[in-house]
């Protein structure tokens, strides 16, 4: 008698470490889920507001065409990015086009002088540094994610259950390259 209860005393145990590992797998994925649709959500706004600062611009910069479709073609790209790694890439891009714009910008007084483009800059600047703390915000919810799959006990519930460690939002190598700085 004692025996089975000891047996049924560790199967509930069991079931009980079972039923929180996956628990706890899905809530992290889940948070890994929304983490990565608030970057979505920035980038949504940074993508919104990228016509509005072309349309501006588009007046003062008729020598610059080529710049202003740099921007346009960047953020179509970016628009049409699919997962961590391709939107890193394509978002990149985006930035790089954007530093562009805003160089060229600089040599037109009337739109340096324009508080219209003065704002979106500023609302721009600002989105971009929401950007990055979603992104610092996602991979620290992956990394919490790939340890609960990679780590016992619950990489064998993880493994029962189908769930896969998941991608870092990288910065290409490219990117990682100290700026360089021309003071003259």
């Amino acid at each position: 008698m004692i025996a089975w209860l000891i047996i049924i005393a560790v199967i509930a145990v069991l079931i009980i470490a079972l039923a929180a590992a996956y628990n706890g797998l899905v809530r992290s994925r889940n948070k890994v889920n929304n983490s990565w649709k608030q970057i979505d959500v920035q980038l949504k706004r940074r993508h919104d507001l990228i016509p509005n600062l072309v349309e501006m611009v588009k007046d003062y910069m008729s020598y610059e065409q080529e710049v202003l479709q740099n921007v346009t073609k960047a953020r179509s790209e970016a628009m049409q990015a699919q997962g961590p790694a391709d939107s890193a890439k394509a978002e990149n891009v985006l930035s790089g086009a954007l530093k562009s714009l805003f160089a060229v910008a600089e040599n037109y007084p009337d739109l340096k002088a324009n508080q219209n483009v003065s704002q979106l800059q500023e609302e721009l600047t600002s989105t971009e540094n929401k950007i990055a703390f979603a992104r610092q915000l996602y991979n620290d919810l992956v990394m919490d994610f790939n340890n609960k799959v990679q780590t016992f006990p619950s990489n064998v519930v993880a493994g029962a259950f189908g769930f896969k460690a998941r991608e870092y939002f990288e910065v290409p190598e490219e990117e990682k390259e100290p700026v360089k700085v021309n003071l003259r």
